[in-house]
């Protein structure tokens, strides 16, 4: 069986239709389990106090705000390169979804850095360059809305993802490429002396999975709605002509 078969709306369709019920239904175990888990049976940190368990939303929705974007420029690569329509609506299907992500992340972020830092925002180079992010996402967004023409629409706005996941890489290594910053480095890492503790580190990991099934879960809906619209679409125009 080829992976191209999905790009096949009616396949798609089956197959999304099968895998919705789970996906939703272990997306919001985890994220139950996960953060209750986080919030009301883990200690406080010695340092940062209760404030440490915005961890389980801040880390969460911050991740998936730059693999959301990973995912669109994958798929608008399918796009450009194959011309599969599902991959071109998938794309725009995910684009709210990780805008949502990242205000949270923001948010969040904003409410965590206050009492660590002393202030709501500093111009640090992480959270510049995810700042830059959300204006792709929202230059994606209005870009769709603007053009009437659904492929060329497509052809634009997967351009506009390319560049912007420079932003993307940015956001994710900032920390790296600049020494100097305000803003911690990862909090999950293959060096184990960088992940936090043990008693953080696995509801963070639930709450993780639970955002990346949940994050499945609202692309998926969402580009069977844009199928559906595009049928719609199709049939009020034949029926133009007729």
């Amino acid at each position: 069986m080829s992976i191209w078969e999905y790009a096949n709306p009616k396949k798609f369709m089956q197959t999304s239709a099968w895998a919705l019920p789970w996906l939703a239904g272990l997306s919001a175990a985890c994220l139950v389990v996960g953060l209750i888990w986080g919030y009301f049976f883990t200690p406080d940190d010695y340092k940062q106090g209760s404030t440490v368990k915005i961890i389980y939303l801040h880390v969460p929705s911050a991740m998936m705000a730059i693999n959301a974007w990973v995912m669109m420029l994958v798929t608008s690569l399918v796009w450009l390169i194959r011309r599969h329509h599902v991959s071109a609506l998938a794309a725009k299907a995910a684009a709210p979804v990780g805008l949502t992500f990242t205000a949270i992340a923001l948010v969040t972020g904003a409410f965590w850095g206050q009492p660590m830092w002393g202030t709501w925002w500093a111009w640090d180079p992480r959270l510049t360059s995810f700042l830059i992010l959300t204006l792709f996402y929202l230059g994606y967004i209005a870009l769709w809305q603007a053009i009437e023409d659904p492929d060329t629409a497509a052809d634009l706005t997967s351009v506009l993802c390319i560049v912007g996941s420079v932003f993307a890489l940015l956001s994710r290594y900032a920390v790296n490429f600049w020494n100097q910053g305000l803003h911690q480095g990862a909090s999950l890492s293959l060096d184990k002396e960088e992940n936090v503790a043990d008693v953080f580190w696995f509801p963070l990991l639930v709450c993780i999975a639970g955002f990346v099934l949940l994050f499945l879960t609202l692309v998926l809906v969402r580009t069977r709605t844009e199928i559906r619209a595009r049928r719609l679409q199709a049939l009020l125009s034949r029926e133009r002509l007729a």
